[in-house]
């Protein structure tokens, strides 16, 4: 071994996936639904031990394991020659690998999303999603899309775990006009987790009286629950738009929360009667991309900078949302409106080439 290369430790470890939550979901069969004219196949499919796939291309050591030592070697180290589990450069391996695979079926990599390919003909449009070991693939042609699938089952060993219910802890409902994605069971969760079940319902996410800031006059309270809850929040609004802008402003208070920001938070678990809202997803015909943007002006108490939000819609579907601090001071009062919407029109330029030219559109 090189005098200054490191040595990494070994240890076992057991995996065991929670398919009812989820967490670690993967699903390999195939439910179609008309979309417009054409019709449209959802695959999606989980790769079997990733990590464990790909060669390294790096030089790394790592100590004998337990059980399998050499008596008359104990000094020595082993060389690795492929990926496992644990190791830092594991997941940038199997992701190069995947990606060659998938670029040489004739995929582009998404400029707005790395974990998005698209596959754009004249006579055929098919979008491949990417989530570590996850796969979602989704076309126009049924018989394409099983061949994708096929030319991975080659290179990668693929694991069909039964229809589509959770993805990533979204549950994804098959409806007659398309997909309704729905976190209940998350928020289900979070409320029990938190003793707020029989809590009392309220209406709207923030408080029209209440104007929070950094300093309140009232105590702290317990930073680690607090970010618990907040990060729960965060994930939960990827289906629930409605409260982005309440998340945000209660994520400016993680480094420092009082009990007046942790009442505004469970404010937010107490929205029980909207626990079945979500995103949905319906078939049409219309793909003219429309984006809302607006933001206030000095709005922070504390620094008076402000917040600016914007929602993007693909024909009546909602795609993109964000609410944010975007850092403008009030003498750049003509900006505070500008600023989201060049940001947004940057990211969706990105996807813009995939669509132009295309017979779906």
């Amino acid at each position: 071994m090189p005098r200054c290369q490191g040595v990494s430790s070994t240890s076992w470890v057991g995996l065991q996936g929670d398919l009812q939550s989820g967490c670690k979901t993967g699903h390999n069969t195939n439910c179609s639904y008309n979309f417009c004219d054409e019709r449209v196949v959802l695959t999606p499919t989980d790769v079997n031990n990733a990590f464990l796939h790909e060669k390294l291309r790096e030089m790394v050591y790592m100590i004998q394991p337990p059980g399998f030592k050499d008596l008359l070697k104990p000094n020595h180290v082993c060389r690795l020659h492929k990926t496992i589990y644990g190791l830092k450069q594991a997941p940038r391996e199997w992701y190069s690998a995947l990606k060659e695979k998938i670029l040489a079926l004739g995929f582009t990599n998404s400029k707005a999303d790395s974990s998005l390919f698209i596959y754009n003909t004249a006579s055929v449009l098919c979008f491949l999603l990417v989530y570590v070991d996850d796969l979602i693939i989704t076309g126009s042609d049924t018989v394409f899309v099983s061949s994708i699938v096929d030319h991975l089952g080659v290179a990668f060993s693929l694991k069909d775990m039964g229809p589509l219910h959770f993805f990533l802890g979204m549950e994804v409902i098959p409806t007659t006009d398309g997909l309704f994605l729905s976190q209940h069971k998350y928020i289900h969760d979070i409320l029990c987790k938190k003793n707020m079940l029989g809590a009392k319902e309220v209406s709207t996410t923030l408080s029209t009286t209440t104007a929070l800031q950094l300093i309140d006059g009232t105590s702290s309270v317990d930073i680690t629950e607090f970010r618990s809850v907040l990060s729960g929040l965060q994930y939960l609004s990827f289906t629930r738009p409605d409260i982005s802008f309440a998340v945000n402003k209660l994520s400016q208070f993680m480094h420092k929360p009082t009990t007046t920001h942790w009442t505004v938070a469970k404010r937010l678990l107490r929205l029980k009667h909207t626990i079945y809202h979500g995103i949905h997803i319906q078939k049409s015909c219309r793909f003219n991309l429309m984006t809302y943007t607006d933001a206030d002006w000095a709005g922070n108490n504390d620094d008076h900078s402000s917040t600016s939000a914007y929602i993007c819609f693909l024909g009546s579907n909602p795609i993109s949302w964000s609410s944010k601090n975007s850092g403008l001071l009030p003498d750049h009062p003509p900006k505070r409106n500008i600023e989201p919407l060049q940001m947004q029109l940057l990211k969706l330029s990105g996807y813009c080439p995939y669509f132009r030219n295309s017979a779906y559109l």
